[in-house]
């Protein structure tokens, strides 16, 4: 039987394939202390933005509309009134600096991703200034 970590991950990935931006798959499940799942997210269009919205059509408003995994998931949470405080998020990719701000803010004290995740050259830098924020917020980083 798989442990927790691997079956948040499993799910993590497959929330991950709704999104429409193959370039942009990333998952986000947000667990409990008790591993009760209390959200989910994955890079897209934030709850309750509709494909067919006319802002969309508006190229200055667009990409900001865009929200990435962790965004959403917070996002939804707050619209449904549950803390994330003290909570533990998977992602199937390690949080850039937007969201490890996002995450940081909503009382996250873990991040798990998978690890071998390899990280690109144009995104390395992103990655380091994350870690650093993370560690100085004093979460706590893992690879499963």
């Amino acid at each position: 039987m798989a442990d927790w970590n691997e079956r948040f991950l499993n799910l993590a990935t497959h929330i991950s394939q709704w999104s429409k931006d193959p370039s942009t798959k990333v998952g986000c499940v947000v667990v409990g202390p008790d591993h009760e799942i209390r959200s989910t997210g994955f890079n897209g269009l934030p709850r309750g933005i509709e494909d067919k919205d006319e802002r969309l059509n508006n190229r200055e408003i667009k990409y900001p509309m865009i929200c990435h995994a962790e965004e959403n998931a917070i996002m939804h949470a707050a619209r449904i009134g549950i803390s994330l405080k003290e909570c533990t998020a998977y992602v199937t990719w390690p949080p850039c600096t937007r969201c490890a701000r996002s995450l940081i803010q909503a009382g996250i004290l873990t991040v798990i991703y998978p690890k071998n995740t390899e990280i690109p050259d144009r995104w390395a830098s992103d990655f380091e200034l994350s870690m650093d924020m993370f560690k100085e917020a004093g979460i706590e980083l893992k690879t499963a």
